[in-house]
């Protein structure tokens, strides 16, 4: 599929990996919905990258949200061919800790945002994608990117919740491109190592040095514009369906 003129959503849009892949699919000619829950972030993204850029509050954990979302972006836009998750929250907790076993209300929120909120988009999304006129000779009509992380097959001490609710975005992945065949939907999975995030900025050099160290090769924390590159690869390489795909540096996770 080709970028240019298809409309996206980004959710997580407003910074980050997001935001990177809102720039880069604008720089390649689309017109971009950025779902995010930070409101203040988010209007000034889209005030500053100009009309063809649309900001919306939307939680994607909750179903009306959502849908008003993807309304708002269907009186704006007109169609929706393109859906990155990225969304998601990354708190570190225990099984059991030294202030008692992981509150359930935490684990919740966790797989709430990231595996339930990953799919709610994912199907309210297809529900639109799939009344497209197909776009090109093979009869695609919209693609969804889900992100997952390396912690789906090697999560850390304190990433039980994170880790669960990642590899429950992988596991989804090939069934879901399956059930949206026919529809000329693809759904592919992105599964980021260390990625230099603005999270990053405020860590000690020390630990920073490490984790560039713990990659194989090359050397260094990943790129925000890599995320957005190969998102927009698995735009246009339209053999792509129902894989996930690591992008870390050969990194191979650690127990801490």
């Amino acid at each position: 599929m080709n970028i240019k003129d298809k409309v996206a959503i980004v959710t997580g849009g407003a910074s980050g990996l997001g935001r990177a892949t809102v720039e880069r699919y604008l720089k390649d000619g689309a017109k971009v919905a950025i779902f995010d829950m930070n409101a203040e972030a988010g209007s000034r993204l889209a005030a500053d990258l100009g009309a063809n850029v649309a900001f919306f509050t939307v939680d994607v954990s909750d179903e009306d949200s959502v849908a008003a979302g993807i309304k708002q972006v269907l009186h704006t836009f007109g169609e929706i061919h393109i859906l990155n998750n990225f969304a998601g929250i990354a708190p570190a907790c225990k099984t059991l800790g030294k202030r008692g076993p992981h509150p359930l209300p935490d684990y919740m929120k966790v797989i709430m945002i990231n595996q339930v909120g990953s799919f709610n988009m994912a199907r309210l999304c297809a529900e639109q994608m799939a009344k497209n006129s197909p776009v090109n000779e093979d009869g695609e009509r919209g693609v969804i990117i889900n992100t997952a992380s390396v912690a789906a097959y090697e999560g850390q001490i304190g990433q039980v919740a994170y880790s669960a609710s990642k590899a429950a975005v992988v596991g989804m992945t090939l069934p879901m491109a399956r059930e949206l065949a026919p529809y000329g939907i693809r759904v592919v999975t992105i599964a980021p190592g260390l990625v230099h995030t603005p999270l990053f900025d405020a860590v000690d050099e020390t630990y920073y040095k490490s984790l560039e160290a713990s990659t194989v090769f090359p050397s260094r924390l990943g790129r925000v514009s890599e995320i957005a590159d190969l998102s927009a690869h698995l735009i246009e390489n339209s053999y792509i369906n129902g894989e996930c795909i690591r992008i870390d540096a050969g990194i191979r996770m650690q127990p801490k």
